[in-house]
């Protein structure tokens, strides 16, 4: 799961996936709004929903009130789901590059272990917290 090639779509599906879940769960959220906080193309973001819904990362609501939520809390979602499964063709693909056995092979193997040791120890609660976090660090104290 090579972490510096990670497609738009992957990180894409990170960012809409780290949006929903900033926002009161249980409430749908607009794609609108996703598109136009995280900088999405519209219609991209629209197929990317679709296939995380098929992946039941979101779940979406009709009707005026209508929008995508997470299916389930971002405490059980991590970024190694989440990379699996939008990268899932690409991964194959690209591992398939690399030649099987040279002077680093062995190296590589646990580079990739590591990495996704990492991802799928993170989940969306804990990015979506650390993020709060360090926001919260960086407004300006305009008192004198």
């Amino acid at each position: 799961m090579g972490p510096l090639n990670i497609s738009v779509k992957g990180e894409y599906a990170l960012l809409a996936l780290f949006d929903l879940a900033l926002q009161r769960p249980g409430e749908p959220v607009k794609i609108a709004g996703i598109a136009q906080r995280q900088k999405i193309p519209q219609k991209f973001l629209e197929l990317i929903l679709a296939a995380l819904k098929q992946g039941n990362f979101v779940e979406s609501r009709r009707g005026a009130d209508g929008g995508y939520l997470l299916a389930r809390s971002p405490q059980e979602i991590s970024v190694g789901d989440i990379l699996r499964f939008v990268e899932s063709g690409r991964m194959g693909r690209n591992q398939g590059k690399r030649r099987q056995d040279t002077p680093f092979s062995e190296m590589w193997g646990r580079v990739e272990t590591a990495v996704s040791g990492i991802l799928d120890h993170c989940t969306l609660a804990e990015v979506a917290r650390t993020w709060q976090e360090r926001q919260s660090r960086y407004i300006p104290n305009w008192e004198i």
